[in-house]
């Protein structure tokens, strides 16, 4: 038997489905329009022919739309390097929506190392102003120039392949969480950090992290909530199943570096570049 009710109390259920339908439509739409973003800026004739070539290790649009990209977003990218791989994705994808912040080596280092690759970086922006005039460039080094990005500025802090860098030379654990407390102030409540890093397998003892460029993901995570980040998803966008991260040159005996030269070479190449965790946090407290 069918009730009779009034058609007035069908309208909020109907009102809150509409609702809801058109909050789906419009989170399709804009992953749609940040997917096709991405794909234009990935086939831009601006980016290196060497650099896109690494596409298929690096998977940057997987990467990216996993870590939350989109445009009119406020980005850091730190210690993007000398070629800036990432910054020749996230500049033009953000230039005129966004912005995007370069937390850089320091060009008064001590260190060699950093300040020619800043050298670089910075030669590279200049010679494409078209691409790169919008990228603020601020410097970034352990312990004490950290000021990367405005206070609660940021909707995304990423850093690709960099963490093993601060556990090595920045007193291990505590270089590593100065890091991540740096990155927690420049980001908004809620904002995401993203970290791409070189992965020891899991078992393998601690000490294995040292000079080997790789870390061991549990640490890394543990690392990041002590800095006041919640995990939100970890991805196997960037796995290599057959990197066995145990080189006699550590992390760089793969490519791109292929560190010992002729050496074994076609057998390196054949691994390709190294095994890597892809995390996402969120910014909790």
């Amino acid at each position: 038997m069918m009730l009779n009710r009034p058609m007035a109390a069908f309208v909020p259920v109907m009102g809150m489905a509409m609702l809801i339908a058109a909050s789906l439509l419009g989170a399709a739409t804009a992953s749609a329009q940040t997917d096709a973003r991405l794909a234009q800026v990935l086939a831009s004739d601006h980016r290196s022919p060497a650099f896109a070539a690494r596409d298929v290790y690096r998977n940057p649009a997987e990467t990216l739309k996993f870590f939350g990209l989109q445009p009119g977003m406020t980005v850091v990218e730190v210690s993007p390097g000398a070629g800036g791989w990432y910054t020749e994705i996230l500049a033009p994808y953000l230039r005129d929506t966004g912005k995007l912040y370069a937390a850089q080596f320091n060009p008064q280092s001590t260190v060699d190392y950093f300040r020619t690759s800043h050298a670089a970086f910075m030669e590279k922006l200049s010679a494409a102003p078209q691409i790169y005039n919008q990228v603020t460039v601020t410097a970034f080094e352990l312990p004490n120039l950290t000021a990367i990005a405005p206070v609660v500025s940021a909707d995304l802090v990423l850093t690709f392949r960099n963490v093993h860098s601060w556990y090595d030379r920045n007193g291990g654990d505590d270089g590593v969480l100065a890091a991540f407390r740096a990155f927690n102030q420049v980001l908004k409540p809620g904002g995401t950090l993203g970290i791409v890093e070189h992965r020891l397998p899991a078992g393998r003892p601690k000490s294995d992290q040292a000079k080997s460029g790789y870390m061991l993901q549990a640490e890394v995570i543990r690392l990041a909530e002590q800095a006041g980040f919640t995990l939100t998803g970890i991805s196997n966008i960037n796995a290599n199943p057959r990197d066995t991260a145990d080189h006699p040159a550590g992390v760089w005996t793969l490519p791109p570096s292929l560190r010992l030269g002729e050496t074994h070479q076609d057998r390196y190449r054949a691994i390709g570049e190294s095994d890597r965790m892809t995390l996402r946090f969120e910014k909790t407290r």
